[in-house]
């Protein structure tokens, strides 16, 4: 019996060939459809109708929440919302249930269009409709399976949809609905022409069409941090996988890392992630993939299903020779294997025939393979959308598996790498094995309350317990030229950003402009502000102070997308050519200038020469003393010599206690 999708192909092919011909001429569109339909149903029917019924299945409790959200700002007359929920949690089930939800606007707005940017989440988006609507009409727009656009529900690929004029058959005014899989994709141009034609780019609600616009996405987030507000006005619920695992929804998970010992010190960024050419001759090197075989034969050769993330196509060819050169059963799909030979090999994984499959850029998005119960990531990433897409693929449930493991092999750290542990607000650096997401929460907690002091917390890499054998090394600096000379606070900014940007205390960094005005990105409790403070041409008769208010720019609730915020925003207004790391000024020696003034805070003996220090690192050094290091510096010292206050009580105390001891046996002299 052929799938659902295939059938919808088959009919809606012949409906090419009818409108592609010489009838075309004589037919309206109306009985077009009509004609096209009866072939449809003819076709389709009987699949519909040997489906299981699905219109009375209990939607899980946050399923229901969040179709209650996109309703509740609907009767408010919000037009572009977002639910945010993560990779497992059935974003189908709940779009496809909005669909008979959602009240028409007027008798004419009837129909819907469902837009996803890969086949399988096409043909996923028409079978759950097929199931849930019997009596409703559902079309394919897709490659060859060109659709009417009159359909009640069509669910259509991004690609094929804006080709050749396919828009044009889809008269806005007849739909209630637009929703948007995959909906971080949703401001690429492509995109934004349906929203164009739906009248859904303009944010002025008098100047919008009747067409409601509901994205669903597990990573609402750009990698430019600013962007989404194009097309979306609220993200209306929000249920992170942490949330899913925590009630149960989704599969336990544990995490390890292990140093690979890749280098990523020359590997070129692109659009808020590494090069994948530039990455692929780092990490595919003979040792880094002996390293990264034999740490899934110590930590998982045992786990039934292995899905195995790599950076290109040399990248899977040589790490899957490594893995059968150490005796294990491995395939790989990628973009270039044939659909039959994909269709093969996926269909023997998901039924345990191997153990471990590798791809590249296959599986990180609407895929479906509940079986898994290892996640390795054999490449790095600065994504932490892709992180978390990639770590979601071993989350589902089923029958019989206990949990997931995602073993990340972490490459060097200085270039603003995202690994597990940065998921949970740790340092990058962290070392983690065998540890689940509920300690790795805690773990945050106990660090946020060290915020005081510049903490680095690592796991003993050779030690198989959790968090109770851990090495805490405190960082204190004496005076503030060995504060304004450390860079440790810049490596991991500098990894995401090629900006000069500047660490000027624990919850502060800083890009300076030429011109004195500057950009602030401020760690909050919950989240990332990202400010701008514009420097005074002129002082006013009212005030001496030489610059503006703050200015809110953005808010965001990871670090990623706070630094992209702010850059996009520097890129549109500040002089950038002064402002890139790599900007050739400053290899130059410093100004006399400059170092007159960084010798002010320097004791004779110490002081600057000329030549001794470029003029970048100058500037960096005199930003982090224009924003606060003389403060920081004497805060830390208040800081600890109140905790040699307390040391030296406790150890009074303790000598109290020792005088006050009574002991069975001779009295000491």
């Amino acid at each position: 019996m052929r799938s659902i999708a295939s059938h919808i192909r088959f009919g809606l092919h012949e409906f090419c060939l009818i409108r592609s011909g010489s009838l075309r001429p004589y037919l309206t569109r109306q009985d077009r459809f009509l004609r096209h339909n009866r072939t449809y149903q003819t076709r389709i029917s009987p699949v519909i109708r040997n489906a299981p019924a699905t219109n009375d299945v209990k939607l899980r409790p946050y399923q229901e929440e969040s179709i209650q959200a996109v309703l509740k700002y609907l009767a408010n007359g919000e037009k572009r919302l977002g639910l945010s929920l993560a990779t497992g949690s059935g974003k189908t089930v709940i779009f496809s249930h909005l669909i008979d939800r959602v009240a028409p606007p007027n008798e004419r707005a009837r129909q819907t269009l469902i837009l996803a940017h890969r086949r399988e989440l096409v043909e996923q988006a028409a079978r759950h409709c097929s199931n849930l609507y019997p009596d409703k009409t559902i079309e394919i727009e897709m490659g060859k399976s060109h659709a009417s656009g009159l359909a009640d529900i069509t669910c259509a690929s991004i690609q094929s949809i804006v080709s050749f004029g396919r828009l044009d058959n889809y008269d806005a005014s007849r739909f209630k609905l637009l929703l948007v899989d995959e909906a971080h994709h949703i401001v690429a141009p492509t995109y934004l022409e349906v929203l164009e034609h739906f009248k859904l780019v303009d944010r002025e609600k008098d100047q919008q069409g009747e067409t409601a616009l509901v994205g669903v996405s597990a990573t609402f987030s750009r990698s430019d941090g600013l962007r989404l507000g194009a097309a979306i006005d609220h993200i209306v619920y929000h249920k992170d996988y942490v949330d899913m695992i925590d009630d149960k929804w989704l599969s336990d998970v544990k995490f390890t890392t292990v140093q690979s010992g890749a280098d990523l010190s020359r590997v070129k960024t692109s659009h808020g992630d590494f090069q994948v050419g530039s990455l692929s001759k780092a990490v595919n090197k003979a040792e880094t993939n002996t390293i990264t075989v034999r740490s899934w034969l110590a930590e998982a050769q045992h786990r039934r299903s292995t899905l195995v993330f790599c950076v290109d196509i040399a990248h899977v060819t040589s790490l899957t020779a490594a893995f059968r050169a150490h005796g294990i059963d491995a395939y790989f799909i990628t973009g270039d294997t044939a659909a039959d030979v994909r269709a093969r090999r996926l269909a023997s994984f998901k039924n345990g025939e191997f153990p471990v499959l590798l791809n590249c850029g296959i599986f990180t998005e609407g895929t479906d393979i509940p079986n898994i119960d290892c996640v390795l990531l054999a490449r790095p990433t600065q994504s932490r959308n892709l992180l978390i897409q990639m770590i979601g693929r071993g989350l589902r449930k089923i029958a019989g598996k206990e949990d997931c493991h995602v073993i990340d092999m972490v490459a060097s750290l200085e270039r603003g790498i995202v690994t597990t542990p940065t998921l949970f607000g740790l340092d990058p650096h962290e070392v983690v094995k065998d540890v689940d997401a509920e300690k790795l929460k805690r773990l945050k907690e106990r660090k946020t309350a060290d915020r005081g002091l510049e903490t680095r917390v690592a796991t003993s890499s050779g030690d198989a317990a959790s968090n109770d054998n851990r090495h805490i090394t405190f960082t204190h600096y004496d005076d503030v030229n060995s504060l304004i000379e450390n860079t440790s606070g810049e490596r991991h900014i500098r990894g995401i950003s090629n900006m000069a940007w500047v660490q000027v205390d624990d919850r502060r960094y800083i890009l300076s402009d030429r011109s004195g005005s500057f950009l602030t990105i401020t760690s909050e409790e919950k989240n990332f502000v990202v400010t701008v403070t514009a420097k005074l041409s002129k002082l006013s008769e009212s005030s001496t102070a030489p610059y503006r208010k703050a200015r809110g720019i953005a808010t965001a609730s990871t670090f990623e997308d706070a630094v992209h915020a702010a850059d996009t925003y520097a890129k549109e207004k500040f002089a950038v050519q002064f402002l890139f790391v790599h900007s050739p000024w400053r290899r130059f020696p410093a100004t006399p200038e400059q170092i007159a003034f960084l010798n002010r805070f320097r004791e004779e003996g110490n002081k600057l020469q000329p030549g001794g220090v470029t003029k970048g690192r100058a500037s960096d050094w005199i930003t982090k003393l224009r924003f606060g290091a003389r403060g920081r510096v004497k805060k830390m010292k208040n800081e600890k010599a109140k905790a040699e206050r307390v040391r030296e009580k406790d150890e009074r105390w303790r000598e109290m206690q020792k005088r006050a001891e009574v002991k069975v046996g001779p009295v000491e002299s």
